[in-house]
């Protein structure tokens, strides 16, 4: 589902970043002797990424913490009836945290804090690594 809503944003993004790539650095490689696939790898896609990479770590906290689209589609069922706490098959850390929270007779209010705290350094984590990776990217042109 996320794909199908992300898709045309994703697709604008990534031909107008494609068009401000100049065509010299393609004619250039193929006079080196690059083959079209070699030119793409080594010149496009880092120019690419460049522009992208905020794009994608935005997205992935975006999609990480996606409560809505879950209870649209499933509501987190069917439930795990082995699990002490009130989960299911396609809950994931957000919507467990919804649930622990605010669902059933034994609300868990710390489980809940500490679950979101889990959640906070998870996606901090990946988007500090993202964005250092990012700065590196920049730094080659």
């Amino acid at each position: 589902m996320n794909l199908w809503l992300g898709f045309p944003y994703m697709f604008l993004v990534c031909t107008g970043a494609l068009q401000a790539i100049p065509d010299d650095l393609t004619e250039a490689a193929q006079m080196d002797g690059a083959r079209p696939f070699q030119a793409f790898r080594l010149i496009k896609l880092p120019l690419l990424l460049v522009s992208l990479a905020p794009l994608l770590i935005s997205a992935f906290a975006f999609n990480f913490n996606n409560l809505t689209l879950v209870y649209m589609l499933t509501g987190g069922g069917p439930r795990n009836l082995d699990a002490d706490i009130n989960v299911g098959a396609t809950d994931i850390l957000i919507t467990l945290v919804y649930k622990v929270a605010f669902v059933g007779a034994d609300r868990d209010y710390g489980l809940a804090s500490a679950f979101a705290i889990l959640i906070f350094l998870l996606v901090g984590t990946v988007s500090v690594i993202a964005f250092r990776q990012t700065k590196s990217l920049e730094e080659l042109n």
